[in-house]
């Protein structure tokens, strides 16, 4: 009776991976799926003359207020940070995202996100990001 349990229980395991298997190849396809349709936007986002002059003004603005912009790029997802705050600019599949991001250490991370547009200017984007 032991060989068959024990046989019962490989079975059961063998199925439950192949059903792990299986999602994980979906979820990785999906994935990819979305990274190919962000990919466009990613590239304009790196190679853009906004955001040559998004860097520059942040630099600038950084020296008035005498603080230090922190810029980093994440993956695809361009993250400025200063004075606890942040904001990144994500591609995605119908275009870029500015998402700005409170102190999470001065209670709960509030995200405010809003569509924007390359061909702005983003003076008014630092504006913005540093007055909230």
């Amino acid at each position: 009776m032991g060989f068959l349990d024990n046989l019962e229980s490989s079975l059961k395991s063998l199925e439950s991976q192949e059903e792990r298997d299986g999602s994980e190849c979906l979820r990785r396809r999906e994935e990819q799926i979305r990274r190919s349709a962000e990919a466009p936007w990613a590239e304009q986002l790196r190679q853009s003359a906004f955001t040559r002059k998004l860097l520059d003004d942040a630099a600038a603005a950084g020296h008035r207020l005498r603080t230090k912009i922190y810029v980093a790029w994440l993956d695809t997802t361009l993250r400025l940070e200063a004075r606890g705050r942040r904001l990144e600019l994500r591609p995605t599949p119908t275009g870029i995202v500015a998402v700005f991001i409170t102190d999470p250490s001065a209670g709960p991370a509030v995200e405010t996100e809003r569509p924007m547009r390359l061909e702005s200017d983003p003076a008014d984007l630092l504006r913005e990001w540093l007055s909230k």
